[in-house]
């Protein structure tokens, strides 16, 4: 008759089966149950909700980005983008050079400080006369970056600001125009938080597939 073994040993072998009994249910076969669903059900959201133009991935919806120039030298480290007149423009990003997701961040300045309030009034000279409109009538969130920098929306007001300009470099009209506007605006988050915004990467998707 073989010797019970003792008792730590019994415990440690008890804990070792439970350890990869757990490891197999949490460590694989939820993961791949939560993963099938999502791919099933929420395929599109599940792989970064990502937009496509022409059969090319152009970038994701929850992600905003810059729509800029080429640059003169795109070696210069110093030379600076400008924005390109065709593309409705997001607003500011403290995210790297902008809208970087490796750096995503806010510029941690608070309203008494100089360097912001001077940022604030050189972005409305800027905006103002790039939309050819008074500096007074400049949106809010033309003039300061999200929280994260990714941010993806812009308020109508600022969209509809940019509509002049957008058509005179696309010759397209002002309808077509505050149409799509229309159509990519989201309602406040569910029903009564926030306030509407316009998605700029799907209405630069949009705008680029006008004919």
């Amino acid at each position: 008759m073989s010797k019970p073994l003792p008792t730590a040993v019994r415990t440690h072998l008890t804990a070792l089966r439970m350890l990869l009994v757990m490891t197999v249910i949490l460590g694989l076969a939820y993961p791949l149950l939560v993963t099938g669903i999502s791919q099933v059900a929420f395929a599109s959201k599940a792989n970064g909700s990502l937009v496509s133009s022409g059969g090319k991935e152009i970038g994701s919806s929850l992600l905003g980005q810059s729509y800029n120039l080429p640059k003169k030298d795109p070696n210069d480290p110093n030379e600076e983008a400008q924005p390109d007149p065709k593309w409705f423009q997001p607003r500011p990003s403290a995210a790297g050079t902008g809208y970087d997701a490796k750096s995503s961040s806010a510029s941690n300045l608070g309203p008494n400080s100089a360097d912001l309030l001077k940022a604030v009034e050189d972005r409305r000279a800027a905006v103002a006369a790039f939309d050819g409109v008074a500096p007074a009538t400049v949106p809010v969130d033309a003039l300061t970056a999200s929280g994260s920098g990714l941010d993806p929306d812009i308020s109508v007001a600022y969209a509809r600001e940019q509509v002049g300009r957008v058509a005179k470099a696309r010759s397209l009209s002002a309808d077509t125009l505050n149409h799509l506007i229309d159509t990519y605006t989201d309602g406040r988050s569910i029903g009564f938080l926030g306030q509407p915004g316009v998605n700029v990467v799907l209405l630069n998707k949009a705008l680029s597939e006008q004919k």
